[in-house]
C-alpha cells in the first residue's frame, strides 16, 4: 500500500486552511513587490526574510498537527524547518542577506516547486481534480528558481519581477494545495 500524504488520509485533515494563508501572503507579498519595484532591494530582503519566516513555523504547525493523521508529515516538518531556519539566517544577517538573496531564494523556491509537483502526483492518485495545474505551477516556480539561480549577479528590476512572480505562482500553488486538502477533509469525514 503506498504510503503517500493523501492514500493515507482516513480521517480529516486539520488546518488545511494554514495553506490557504501561507498561498495569500505569497500572493501578497508579489503584488507588493510588482507595485514598488523601485523600492529599496534592502525592503526586499527584508519583506522576504520574514515570509519565510512565517512560512517556516507555519508549515511546522500544520505537520505537527496532522502528524496521527497523515503519513509523510515528516515531510511537512522538514519543509517547515528548513523554511525556518532560513528565515532566521535571513532576518539575523541583513547586509549578507542582500548579497546572496537571489541565491535564498532561488533555492528556497527550488524546494518549494519539487514539493509542489510531489503533491500534484499525489493528488492525481487519489483523483483530486485540477491536480494538473498543481503540476504546472511546480514547474513553473522551478523555472523561476533556476532564472535567479542563473543569474544571481542580475540586479534591478530584472531580479524584483522575478521574484514578485515566483511569490505569486508559489501562493496561487499554497491556494489550489489549500482547496484540495479541504476536499480531501470532506470526503474522509
Amino acid at each position: 500500500m503506498a504510503t503517500t500524504i493523501l492514500s493515507s488520509a482516513q480521517s480529516a485533515v486539520k488546518n488545511w486552511w494554514i495553506s490557504l494563508l501561507i498561498g495569500i501572503l505569497y500572493i501578497i507579498a508579489g503584488v507588493w513587490v510588482f507595485q514598488t519595484p523601485l523600492a529599496s532591494y534592502v525592503s526586499l530582503s527584508i519583506v522576504f526574510s520574514v515570509f519565510i519566516f512565517v512560512s517556516g513555523i507555519s508549515q511546522i504547525v500544520f505537520s505537527i498537527s496532522n502528524k496521527s493523521d497523515i503519513q509523510g508529515w515528516g515531510w511537512y516538518l522538514a519543509g517547515g524547518i528548513l523554511d525556518l531556519i532560513i528565515g532566521v539566517l535571513l532576518i539575523s544577517h541583513p547586509l549578507m542577506t542582500m548579497a546572496i538573496l537571489p541565491f535564498y531564494v532561488g533555492f528556497w523556491l527550488l524546494f518549494q516547486g519539487f514539493m509542489a509537483i510531489g503533491l500534484s502526483f499525489q493528488f492525481k492518485s487519489v483523483d483530486v481534480p485540477n491536480w494538473g495545474w498543481l503540476l504546472f505551477l511546480g514547474l513553473l516556480t522551478i523555472v523561476f528558481s533556476f532564472l535567479l539561480l542563473a543569474n544571481p549577479v542580475f540586479a534591478g528590476l530584472s531580479i524584483v519581477y522575478m521574484t514578485a512572480m515566483a511569490f505569486i505562482t508559489a501562493g496561487v500553488f499554497r491556494i489550489f494545495l489549500a482547496f484540495g486538502l479541504k476536499k480531501i477533509k470532506k470526503e474522509f469525514s
